[in-house]
């Protein structure tokens, strides 16, 4: 009994000493870790940071606690996971090729007396692809169009806009989360004219991640209207035995496919060729002549142009122009015969009247004359007499 007295007497405090030093060791041990943020499809480096590691188990598991790591070996097959670096100090794995369904915390747990760990956040950021243009209503002239541009998935939710001729156009904005990631739409609708066909605007993708960059969709409107038609005749006069080629230019959105070539009640010449919008006669003579009609339409409408096609007889063409001196001539005689028809009963006319006017006067000298011979009968005074006849 005094034996024993005697040991515990020196071994107690050795005892002490030795539990006092574990305690104080396993209390200095502890881990830490560091949140990680990184792009989906990147490579994220989870690190647990040790102090004062004498051995103890450390073990590194996954958002749904499941273990990854147990020290340095494996316990979750997935080959994603690499273990790269093991020391007193620091514990790093990798995780390539990371999705959002990688997302969470990742638990460092040092297992000693006393369980310690941390846990390290790693976030997943999705950055938004080029967007894309959906069209709700198509353009027809005339009416509205409806375009929606859409960023399908990103995280945080991409900032969309529609620009044309670097002016903004507002729109509605509209978002819808897809698990972690968001949708995000800008729909806007605008009023076309044929004008407006092949307009440029462009559809832009701004994110906090792409750092003042941005994702650019570029669109052509594509506006649909009724066909235009406009028979392009050739130059000068077409005589017999010319060739003739009719262009039939048409537009329209989108181009009409068959072009119609008709003669107005008439069929087309036997020597008649169609091509596309092109119609060919050749040798061309008077059977060919009469009113041609080019027609085309399409979904949004029907037009329609003409031509009247006389083909001249080149024999017909020098008798026309040698007529017309004969003709000139003709009325200048004409004119002629009338003057002098004219003159000639004016001139009878004033001849007549100098003839009464003659006779007259001669009447007038014979009464003078028998009263002069009257007087000398009855014995009057010859002078007084020729005197008074005199006055």
């Amino acid at each position: 009994m005094m034996a024993f007295s005697s040991f515990w007497k020196y071994c107690a405090p050795l005892s002490l000493l030795l539990l006092l030093s574990y305690s104080q060791t396993a209390r200095g041990q502890a881990v830490d870790t560091e949140n990680v943020t990184v792009f989906e499809g990147g490579t994220a480096h989870i690190s647990c940071r040790l102090q004062n590691y004498d051995g103890s188990i450390v073990v590194i598991q996954n958002p749904r606690r499941q273990t990854l790591f147990f020290n340095g070996s494996r316990g979750l097959k997935d080959d994603r996971f690499q273990m790269v670096l093991f020391s007193p100090q620091l514990v790093r794995i990798t995780l390539t090729n990371v999705s959002v369904s990688d997302e969470g915390g990742y638990f460092c747990q040092l297992y000693t007396n006393a369980t310690h760990h941390r846990v390290a956040t790693l976030s997943v950021v999705v950055l938004p692809e080029v967007p894309i243009v959906e069209v709700k209503t198509e353009a027809v002239e005339g009416g509205q169009v409806e375009l929606a541009c859409v960023s399908p998935r990103s995280k945080p939710p991409a900032t969309l806009r529609w620009v044309r001729d670097r002016r903004e156009i507002p729109g509605v904005i509209s978002q819808q989360e897809n698990g972690k990631t968001v949708s995000v739409s800008n729909t806007i609708r605008i009023p076309v004219e044929r004008k407006d066909n092949g307009a440029a605007l462009s559809c832009e993708a701004f994110h906090p991640a792409l750092v003042g960059q941005k994702r650019v969709r570029h669109y052509s409107l594509d506006v649909h209207f009724a066909p235009t038609v406009k028979i392009i005749p050739p130059p000068g006069i077409l005589r017999e035995g010319d060739s003739l080629s009719l262009t039939c230019a048409v537009t329209g959105n989108p181009i009409p496919r068959d072009i119609q070539w008709t003669r107005v009640n008439d069929t087309l010449p036997e020597r008649a060729e169609k091509t596309g919008n092109i119609l060919h006669m050749s040798r061309l003579s008077q059977s060919h002549n009469g009113t041609y009609l080019c027609q085309a339409h399409n979904n949004y409408g029907r037009a329609a142009d003409h031509y009247t096609l006389l083909v001249y007889d080149p024999g017909a063409v020098v008798e026309t122009h040698s007529a017309v001196p004969y003709a000139v001539i003709g009325g200048i005689l004409a004119l002629l015969v009338f003057t002098i028809i004219c003159v000639l009963i004016v001139t009878i006319w004033c001849s007549v009247r100098q003839k009464g006017s003659y006779l007259t006067h001669e009447a007038s000298g014979l009464d003078e004359h028998g009263e002069v011979q009257e007087a000398f009968l009855n014995g009057n005074d010859a002078s007084q007499g020729k005197k008074e006849y005199l006055l």
